[in-house]
């Protein structure tokens, strides 16, 4: 079985590849249509600002293909800003469309006294859907850095993290879509410290249709 990351010239490639590794999952880094349609599992991983990774999505024509590889109901999975475009749209530096894989729009984190922008720290997940990812995560702690986070139907959300009066979805979930907004070193402070490689591995080659 393989796992494709998805090559688009805006992404956090090599720790989500030796995150996967670490499950022993093969993976490879590509941007062919053709071997991401073939893949068993894709990962769409992502740093930076929403309308620079979408422009870079259209330049390489990835856009489509990713779509296509989503109905197939094949595991997808969007990490960082990855999770972020696999939203309608964002308001990031002026409304742009995102990949619509799942309804709802990220936005910026509003002021709140006492609470910095960025968010830039270790926050504990709390679940709501248990699901391949999620399973263990509850009252688990991973680090994040964003100013920017989904608003979305409670149905998609299978956990969050609370940060003044705003709770923040880490994991959701759309059929077969994962998607994950933990920010900064994948492998080291998402996947080895939380002990969810084993669940990425399980999300990743089980349709999910929580």
């Amino acid at each position: 079985m393989a796992i494709i990351i998805v090559d688009y010239g805006a992404g956090n490639i090599r720790n989500v590849m030796k995150a996967i590794e670490y499950t022993g999952l093969n993976v490879k880094v590509s941007q062919d249509p053709a071997e991401i349609a073939a893949a068993d599992g894709l990962v769409v991983p992502g740093v930076g600002a929403f309308a620079s990774a979408m422009d870079k999505l259209r330049e390489r024509n990835l856009v489509e293909p990713i779509k296509q590889f989503s109905n197939s109901g094949k595991p997808l999975l969007g990490v960082c800003l990855g999770m972020q475009l696999l939203f309608d749209s964002s308001t990031e530096f002026g409304e742009t469309r995102g990949l619509g894989l799942i309804p709802g729009q990220v936005v910026e984190l509003p002021k709140q006294e006492n609470y910095k922008v960025p968010q830039m720290g270790w926050n504990q997940n709390k679940v709501s859907q248990i699901n391949q990812i999620t399973r263990t995560m509850n009252d688990k702690y991973t680090y994040c850095v964003h100013s920017y986070y989904a608003v979305t139907d409670s149905k998609y959300i299978a956990a969050t993290v609370n940060y003044g009066k705003v709770d923040v979805p880490s994991v959701v979930v759309n059929k077969n879509v994962m998607k994950w907004e933990k920010m900064y070193d994948v492998s080291r402070n998402l996947f080895s410290k939380c002990s969810i490689s084993s669940p990425l591995s399980r999300g990743l080659l089980k349709r999910n249709h929580n």
